[in-house]
């Protein structure tokens, strides 16, 4: 008797689980066909046997594969983070520094500013007493060191205060040009910083137009396109400026040793014609 009745209970449990578990689904499809009915009343409703079964209602399998992340490589992320406007421009930048890193590198070579072939030879020609060649082997010569002898030998007729005058004058000249040259790095590391800083501010607003814009809390996707925007200028702009700071320091040193070395040399090979000068 006991088993029967234990029987006749577990089968009453079973049987009401089953029945609470159709009513739930029953419930789960007429609720909302009934909201929708009330909504947007029909002349002609259609029959609750058209209703949409739960199978019929379930999503695509194809949106699951739809929620995974894109990938994407880096370089295309840093474009569509940078757009075409912060791309063009860290693109010229980037360019400017390349060709003007190039440009000083070639002019402060020793033999650009102070070849110590053309002392040797000058000086071989001085001792040899042979001025007019000594003279158009300097002037036929574009560096600095040839540039300041040929003018020192030229005003040697004035006297040889003068023919250092000139001397100084050609060499502070020249010193100009090669700083001229070498400031376009210092000015590639200034502005280089201030466009990524542009970028920051334009992308965090963009993210706050975005929540502004927004009635409820707003995609993170759409936040993180102007986040993205901020953080990569920033990032390009201080990996552009950097090098060109370090660059633009070495080369400023190197530039000052080799004005310094030019001028003592060419101060040494015009030395002996004080000498003359005062016979």
């Amino acid at each position: 008797m006991l088993g029967l009745a234990s029987r006749k209970t577990w089968t009453f449990m079973l049987g009401t689980f089953l029945a609470i578990w159709a009513m739930q689904d029953a419930l789960t499809v007429l609720v909302p066909s009934i909201a929708s009915a009330a909504q947007q009343p029909d002349e002609n409703p259609a029959p609750a046997a058209d209703a949409p079964s739960p199978a019929q209602a379930a999503p695509p399998p194809a949106a699951s594969e739809e929620s995974k992340p894109k990938q994407q490589s880096l370089l295309a992320f840093f474009f569509n983070a940078l757009g075409i406007r912060y791309t063009v421009a860290f693109l010229v930048l980037s360019f400017t520094f390349v060709a003007f890193l190039v440009m000083n590198i070639l002019g402060l070579r020793r033999d650009a500013v102070c070849p110590r072939h053309l002392a040797e030879a000058f000086e071989a020609n001085l001792n040899e007493k042979r001025f007019q060649e000594a003279f158009d082997l300097a002037k036929n010569d574009e560096s600095m060191l040839g540039q300041m002898l040929a003018a020192g030998m030229q005003n040697l007729q004035q006297g040889y205060d003068k023919a250092l005058e000139a001397m100084a004058q050609v060499g502070e000249d020249e010193n100009m040009k090669l700083e001229h040259r070498l400031s376009f790095l210092s000015l590639v590391g200034s502005i280089a910083p201030m466009v990524g800083l542009l970028g920051t501010v334009d992308g965090m607003v963009q993210s706050f137009m975005v929540i502004a814009a927004s009635d409820t809390q707003p995609k993170p996707s759409k936040l993180a396109e102007g986040i993205s925007m901020a953080l990569i200028t920033t990032l390009v702009g201080l990996v552009l400026a950097i090098p060109a700071i370090i660059a633009f320091n070495l080369m400023k040193n190197r530039l000052s040793r080799l004005v310094m070395e030019t001028g003592q040399t060419s101060s040494n090979l015009m030395a002996r014609f004080e000498t003359m000068n005062k016979k």
